[in-house]
Formats: C-alpha cells, sequence, structure tokens
C-alpha cells in the first residue's frame, strides 16, 4: 500500500507517450485461451491488473510470460483445468472474460462471480443469457458460476441492456461464439475500440468476424484457432487524462502514441470547454489559458464520452468559472469521488446520478482516500490544481490502470511523490 504525496501549482508542460490499453489488453489475453498456439501481445502496460489476469491465466495453465521488449505471450501448457478461484477473480472484474474462452476451448468453465471497482451494480445476467442462446448449461453455485457445454452453437444473441451495450459481454460472447458451430449474430454489440481492437486479435486467430464497430457483429465459428502476433491500442483513458492534467494546471501537455478518432467525444468536449487543441496524426496537444468553461458532461457509452472519464471531468469542472452538470449513464451510481473532492474544497452536490459542480477559485490541498481507478485519478487531477499539499491514500488503485502515471506526471513538471504507508501519520495536518 502507498500514497501520492502531490504539491500543487505546477503547469505542466511537455510530452509524454501514450501506454497500450488496459481495456483492449484484458480480453485480449483471456481470449489466449482459445488458440492452439502462443500468442504474443505487443504494447501491453505494466499494470497491477495485468498482472491479476496473468495470475487467473496461471491458474488455467496458460504460461505467461513478459519479453525483453514488454510483449506479453501467452501459451497453453494443459488444456484441461477450468476453474479461476475467487481469490484472484475477486481482485477485477476484467477477470470474467475467461469465462467464454474457457467454455468454447475446454468444454467447461467454473468462474467466481467477479469483483472489481465499487461502481454500483453491474450485473453479469447479459455474459450468462449470451453463453445460454449458444447452448451452454449453467448454473451458479456457492458464488461459482458453472458452465457446460459439448460444442456451442451459433444463434442470434441480443446483448444490449437499459444502460446500453455491454462491453465485456461482448468480449465474452464474441470469443466464446468464434468456436461455435455455424452462424452467430451479436445484436447490440458494443463497439468500444477495445472490442474492435480484441475482434482483430482472434482473426489474426484464425477466427471469421466481420461488422466489428457495428452493433451487430457477425461470427463464422470455426474448428480451431491458431497463434498470433498483435499490437495492442493506444489506452484512450490514459491519454485523455493526461490531456485533463495539462487543463486544470493551465499547462501545454502533448500526448504522442495514440489514436486520435478514439478522443473524439473527448476532445470535441475539452475544446468547448476553451481549451485548445492541435490533433495531428498519432498526437494530440492541450494548452490552457485559462481555467475551464462551465458544461454540461454525460457519460455514456461509444462513442460518447466514457464512463471512466467521469470522474476526471467533474475535477476539471469544479474550478470552472461558472456552474456545471455531470451525469452518468452507464453507471449513475459512480460517486463515491464526490465527498472527497469536496474535501479538497469543491463544490458538489449529488443526487439521483446527476452530480452539480459550482466552480471555485482555488482547491486546497487536505488528505483524501481514492474510492476506484478512476477515482484515484480524479483525486490526482484535483491535487495537481490545488494549494498546498495533498494525500492520495490507497494509490494502488491508480496502478490497476495507469502505467507509473505519478512517473509520468513527474516527467511533465509535476509535483508527484509515492510514499509508503506507513510514513504517513494518521491524522496529521496537510499543507
Amino acid at each position: 500500500m502507498s500514497q501520492l504525496r502531490i504539491t500543487g501549482g505546477p503547469p505542466l508542460r511537455g510530452s509524454v507517450h501514450a501506454s497500450g490499453s488496459k481495456n483492449a489488453a484484458l480480453p485480449m489475453m483471456a481470449a489466449s485461451i482459445l488458440a492452439d498456439e502462443p500468442v504474443r501481445l505487443e504494447g501491453v502496460p505494466r499494470l497491477a491488473d495485468v498482472e491479476t489476469l496473468s495470475l487467473v491465466l496461471g491458474e488455467l495453465d496458460v504460461e505467461v510470460s513478459r519479453a525483453a521488449d514488454g510483449a506479453l505471450s501467452m501459451g497453453t501448457v494443459d488444456a484441461t483445468p477450468v476453474r479461476a478461484g475467487y481469490e484472484l477473480v475477486r481482485r477485477m472484474r476484467a477477470s470474467f472474460c475467461v469465462l467464454g474462452p474457457l467454455l468454447a476451448r475446454r468444454g467447461k468453465a467454473v468462474v467466481a462471480l467477479p469483483g472489481g471497482c465499487a461502481l454500483g451494480p453491474r450485473p453479469v445476467d447479459l455474459h450468462l443469457a449470451g453463453l445460454a442462446a449458444l447452448g451452454a448449461e449453467l448454473s451458479i453455485e456457492h458464488g461459482y458460476v458453472i458452465a457446460q457445454a459439448r460444442r456451442l452453437v451459433g444463434t442470434t444473441i441480443r446483448l444490449r441492456g437499459p444502460r446500453g451495450p455491454t462491453v465485456t459481454g461482448t468480449a465474452n460472447v464474441m470469443s466464446a461464439a468464434v468456436l461455435a458451430e455455424g452462424h452467430t449474430t451479436i445484436v447490440g454489440a458494443a463497439v468500444e475500440p477495445e472490442i474492435v481492437d480484441t475482434g482483430r486479435l482472434l482473426n489474426r486467430m484464425g477466427a471469421r468476424i466481420t461488422g466489428l464497430g457495428t452493433p451487430v457483429v457477425r461470427i463464422e465459428g470455426v474448428d480451431q484457432l491458431g497463434g498470433a502476433t498483435h499490437h495492442v491500442i493506444p489506452d484512450r483513458i490514459e491519454t485523455a487524462t493526461l490531456l485533463m492534467a495539462a487543463a486544470i494546471t493551465g499547462g501545454s501537455v502533448t500526448v504522442t502514441g495514440i489514436v486520435p478518432a478514439h478522443l473524439g467525444a473527448v476532445l470535441a468536449g475539452l475544446r468547448k470547454a476553451g481549451f485548445q487543441i492541435d490533433v495531428g496524426e498519432d498526437r494530440a496537444t492541450l494548452a490552457a489559458a485559462d481555467r475551464a468553461r462551465p458544461m454540461h458532461v454525460t457519460a455514456r457509452p461509444y462513442p460518447g464520452v466514457p464512463t471512466d472519464l467521469q470522474a476526471q471531468w467533474m475535477a476539471l469542472l469544479s474550478l470552472a468559472s461558472g456552474a456545471s452538470r455531470v451525469r452518468d449513464r452507464v453507471f449513475p451510481a459512480r460517486l463515491m469521488h464526490v465527498a472527497e473532492l469536496n474535501r479538497l474544497g469543491a463544490r458538489i452536490h449529488a443526487r439521483d446520478g446527476t452530480a452539480r459542480v459550482t466552480g471555485v477559485d482555488r482547491l486546497s490541498g487536505t488528505r483524501v482516500s481514492a474510492s476506484d481507478l478512476r477515482a484515484s485519478a480524479a483525486l490526482v487531477l484535483a491535487g495537481l490544481a490545488a494549494q498546498g499539499e495533498t494525500i492520495v491514500d490507497d494509490a494502488h488503485h491508480l496502478d490497476r490502470g495507469y502505467e507509473r502515471l505519478d512517473r509520468k506526471l513527474v516527467d511533465l513538471g509535476a509535483d508527484v511523490r509515492r510514499v509508503p504507508s506507513e510514513s504517513v501519520e494518521t491524522g496529521a495536518p496537510v499543507g
């Protein structure tokens, strides 16, 4: 366990390279279970979540190794284990993505019901309904999903839920359907770039998937999949977080190695907030001449503003020159960061899934606690702009989804130090 000590004030300046996408790498790692030969993923970030899924795969006798160039290689040693235990799966919801590949490749899957960030209810009903439609026999016993099928059979599956498509559900069902007999059509599929990238990997392994990036994905089942080498797309959430760090500190930062098309709604929103955005083929630069303008932000499924940036937008708008509103249509209960931002001096009132943010002239450093991955990023952004010192407890949440974010911020001129938990005195004044 560790904390981040942040002394706010310095505007961030410089250039930084985007890491690979966490949300693409994880379902790809799970999909390696399907292959008869090794799968090599390039550009996989060094994250706690990647390490957790590596351990889950290890339980399933998939050998995971990291090469000197950072690439991750996965190859099945023994194709008989089918159980992914609670102790690992509870750490990270994306671990549940092994369910579909396990079932399709090994005929049975016993996977603990998932854990992960505290974002409110996120049922796996659509995952299970999709696999059941493919012919799986399902039961839930002692906190585990037990799925069995001699061979899955293609069909039409509707995956859209009341709050929109399911991203991990799409990855799970799509990965299972590639080995199903016959044709599968997924209606209401997620269109996120991470799903498209996972589908591209599966096609390189020998799958036959069309319609990626549209709500209707069609899959012609094959008998087996082979190995492949694939480069993971850059992380659009990390990219946006770094640009917003420049915005909240009044700086100028260029993020390189990105896909600007994946950031359309975010870049449009930052322009609307008054920031100058310059976009190149694989880079984006944000320059901040003034504080943010007030605006309304609603997190929606892609191509909308990602729910994984809702907390960061709230931090940025806490210093806007007027009143703003932030809503989350994906996870309406994802508002646990509001109280901690208010501890830093923000004026945010949340009710019924909507946060009304009244911009203040300044934030002041204090000790705050991160409740989840993206909340931790929001508190870091607020700390970068706050007067005095901010201590962010439970910084391990940050390490689940950001590769060396504290070091990247330091390279851009931030005053950020990581310290062990025991070196911070409980109740000590800050600032």
